[in-house]
């Protein structure tokens, strides 16, 4: 697999196997079984999704060295601040069964509907990441869900520049004030629900497009991904879906046809802005 490289020199492999929404026991331990076994060396979980725990069981089950492994996770909002984000860091890698992680994401930023002091909970959050980094156990920092002004808000007082921005981005919802200052500012954009949680398969100018390739729209949309420069992380539980979401190296999408997905009206989106989320 190829890699993306990160603002500080750190290799991530460029297709992430995503694990929101698999539950936790047999069902997540065997889809990432499955994502490992097909070629996924980059496994991306969080403590809200309570499934770290099948995560690490899979990992140590898979035979596959741990250094091998670009693992991510999260910390949820329940845990903002210095204190608290460090200790839900120790309980992760308590479930994962690991001593680091590749990369530590902020999974939602703090805003101002519901916190008058929402840039000092995200600076406090941020400062325990950068602590975790500098110690070395997280490899790599970043932040999820960041829209240019809490991007913005985090640099008054960060001293590490976030690696990663994961945010959602698909066909039909690109975000693209946020890719831009992104790559602007050296962030990596990876794209969580890159199919639009399934919502785009029935597209009908995806499958227009995706037959002219001969490929799934699946394919089709984490290809999208990958040529402009966003690092996709499909989800799967189903084997052959898990296998085909890596297989998309045999085929590029033309000039003309990245114009006209690109210009797609809005669809697939999940409805989560960021600035209005209840949670």
């Amino acid at each position: 697999m190829k890699d993306f490289m990160l603002n500080n020199g750190l290799s991530i492999p460029e297709i992430g196997f995503g694990t929101w929404q698999i539950p936790e026991g047999d069902v997540a331990k065997n889809a990432v079984l499955s994502a490992l076994e097909n070629g996924y060396r980059h496994i991306d979980t969080a403590k809200i999704y309570e499934n770290e725990k099948s995560v690490g069981n899979a990992i140590k089950a898979s035979g596959v060295s741990r250094e091998e492994i670009f693992l991510t996770t999260k910390v949820w909002n329940s845990d903002r601040g210095y204190h608290e984000t460090m200790a839900a860091f120790e309980k992760s890698l308590e479930l994962l069964q690991t001593d680091y992680v590749d990369l530590y994401l902020i999974h939602w930023p703090a805003i101002p509907s519901q916190f008058d002091n929402w840039k000092t909970l995200n600076a406090e959050t941020w400062r325990a990441l950068e602590d975790l980094y500098t110690s070395g156990r997280a490899k790599a920092i970043g932040v999820c869900n960041f829209l240019v002004h809490h991007l913005e808000a985090l640099k008054e007082t960060a001293k590490i520049n976030p690696m990663v921005n994961q945010i959602e981005y698909h066909p039909g919802y690109l975000q693209s004030d946020v890719v831009n200052y992104c790559k602007n500012n050296e962030i990596l954009v990876e794209a969580w629900s890159p199919i639009g949680s399934g919502r785009l398969l029935d597209n009908e100018l995806l499958k227009d497009i995706a037959a002219k390739y001969q490929v799934s729209v699946a394919q089709l949309c984490l290809k999208f991904c990958l040529q402009n420069a966003v690092l996709p992380l499909p989800k799967s539980v189903t084997p052959a879906n898990i296998k085909s979401n890596l297989d998309v190296d045999h085929f590029n999408i033309s000039e003309e046809d990245m114009k006209t997905i690109a210009s797609m009206e809005e669809s697939g989106f999940s409805g989560l802005n960021p600035d209005h989320v209840p949670f």
